[in-house]
């Protein structure tokens, strides 16, 4: 079953449609997947400090869940480039970008909760204070603004 034709407000073809939002997808990935895999890599070296040891088990319980985030963040961002190296060349790139987008979409949720979790953590570790959960609160409200609220916003006044 093939799937509805959008008006883009472009002229071109849906294999040049799916060219130009692959393009620009891997462009957003990238910037994405930096970020995931520089915060991944930091989580990875706190295990081997000596203050691991002395964490609360609580902390720890937060850290191997932050890690694991982390990690499934990764896969999900990564995942793009390795659907497109696997399907290249077999003529299914419209197909392959929605799939992408999803993927994309899923890693950009496992990495606001993979920096919820490290927030939580380092904030923990650095005070014991009560103000914690509600600055975490903050923040993630501030993440929810900027990368879904407010483009959902524009989307839709923009857009019919």
């Amino acid at each position: 079953m093939t799937e509805p034709v959008r008006r883009t407000g472009r002229d071109e073809s849906e294999e040049e449609r799916a060219d130009r939002m692959w393009g620009e997808l891997i462009q957003e990935v990238r910037v994405a997947q930096t970020g995931v895999q520089i915060l991944f890599g930091f989580l990875l070296t706190v295990v081997f400090t000596p203050k691991y040891d002395h964490l609360a088990h609580s902390d720890q319980v937060i850290y191997i869940v932050t890690v694991v985030l982390g990690a499934s963040a990764t896969g999900a961002l990564v995942g793009p480039v390795s659907l497109h190296r696997l399907v290249s060349g077999r003529r299914v790139k419209p197909r392959a970008v929605r799939l992408a987008s999803r993927m994309t979409f899923v890693g950009l949720i496992l990495l606001l909760a993979t920096m919820t979790a490290a927030l939580l953590l380092i904030l923990r570790v650095a005070t014991h204070a009560g103000y914690v959960p509600w600055l975490v609160a903050a923040v993630v409200a501030w993440y929810l603004l900027c990368w879904y609220l407010l483009p959902l916003w524009f989307r839709r006044r923009t857009t019919r």
